[in-house]
C-alpha cells in the first residue's frame, strides 16, 4: 500500500470515529431530552394525584378515624393504619378500631388490661403516645386533639375483677391543644359508672414532670400517672395497675370513683371516641 492509500485509510477511519462520537453525543442528548421529559410529566402527575387527593380529603371521603374507615365498609374491630393526611394535618396513624359497640366506628385512644405497660410517664411520651396498640396504651394527646376538633362523643367502658362491667358515656368531648395543656372539655353524661369525670372537666392534663393541676399538690407524682387532674382525682385511669382490686394502703391505682370509690383498681379500661353525627 503506496503511503497515499495509508493517508486516505487514516482520513477514512477518522471520519468515521468522528461520526461515531458526534452519534454518541447525539444519542446522549436525546436521552436527556427524554430524562428531562420524563420528569416533567411526573411532576405533572404528581400535581395532579396532589390536586385529587385534596378534592378528596375536603370531601366526607376522607380516612381521618375509624369512623371514616367504617363508612368506606371496615367492619371488623382491630388494628388499622390511617394515612398521612397533609389538609388536615395529620400524620400516619396505627389505631385500634372497635367497630361492634354500639354500631361501632370508635377509635381507641386509651387502654388497660394487662399492666406491663407503666403509665407514669413524662409530658413528651404523653404526647406522643405510648404502649402497645393491641394491649395497653395512650394513644397520644396530639393525637386525640387533632380527632376530637370535630364533635365527639367519649366512651369509657370499665371492668372490675369479679367480671362486672360499666360504662360512661359523654356526648360532648374535646380536648385542647398543646399551648393550652390539653385542657379537657366534657359534657352530656350518660350511663351506669356514675359520672366521675366532672370533677375533671375544664382542667389542664398534668405528667411527672408537668404540674397543671388546680392542687397545691403534685397530683401526677402522686397518682403515679399522666391525667387530667383537679384537686386531685374523682377518677384516675391512668394509675397504676394493681391486681385484685383493693388497694387500701394506696390512692394511686386505675380508679372510677362513682363506681368501686378511691381504693379500687379496676381491672380493666377502654377508651373510646368516634363523631357526634355518626351514623351505622
Amino acid at each position: 500500500m503506496s503511503r497515499k492509500q495509508e493517508t486516505d485509510l487514516m482520513n477514512v477511519v477518522r471520519q468515521i470515529m468522528d461520526l461515531d462520537q458526534q452519534n454518541r453525543q447525539q444519542e446522549a442528548r436525546v436521552t436527556e431530552a427524554e430524562s428531562k421529559y420524563s420528569e416533567i410529566n411526573n411532576r405533572v402527575e404528581i400535581m395532579q394525584l396532589q390536586t385529587l387527593q385534596s378534592a378528596t380529603q375536603t370531601s366526607s371521603d376522607a380516612i381521618y378515624d375509624c369512623a371514616s374507615l367504617y363508612t368506606r365498609n371496615y367492619r371488623i374491630s382491630g388494628e388499622y393504619k390511617l394515612p398521612k393526611d397533609d389538609f388536615l394535618g395529620t400524620p400516619e396513624l396505627n389505631v385500634y378500631c372497635d367497630m361492634e359497640t354500639k354500631g361501632g366506628g370508635w377509635t381507641v385512644i386509651q387502654r388497660r388490661k394487662i399492666g406491663l405497660t407503666s403509665f407514669n410517664r413524662d409530658w413528651k411520651q404523653y404526647k406522643q403516645g405510648f404502649g402497645s396498640i393491641r394491649g395497653d396504651f395512650w394513644l397520644g394527646n396530639e393525637h386525640i386533639f387533632r380527632l376530637t376538633r370535630q364533635p365527639t362523643v367519649l366512651r369509657i367502658e370499665l371492668e372490675d375483677w369479679q367480671g362486672l362491667r360499666r360504662f360512661a358515656e359523654y356526648g360532648f368531648f374535646t380536648v385542647a391543644n398543646e399551648l393550652n395543656s390539653y385542657k379537657l372539655f366534657i359534657a352530656n353524661y350518660t350511663g351506669n359508672a356514675g359520672d366521675s369525670l366532672r370533677y375533671h372537666n375544664n382542667t389542664n392534663f398534668s405528667t411527672m414532670n408537668k404540674d397543671n393541676d388546680k392542687c397545691v399538690d403534685d397530683c401526677a407524682a402522686l397518682r403515679k400517672g399522666g391525667y387530667w387532674y383537679n384537686c386531685c382525682t374523682d377518677s384516675n385511669l391512668n394509675g397504676v395497675f394493681y391486681r385484685y382490686g383493693e388497694h387500701t394502703r394506696n390512692s394511686d391505682g386505675i380508679t372510677w370513683y362513682g363506681w368501686h370509690g378511691s381504693n379500687y383498681s379496676l381491672k380493666k379500661v377502654e377508651m373510646k371516641i368516634r363523631p357526634v353525627g355518626f351514623h351505622p
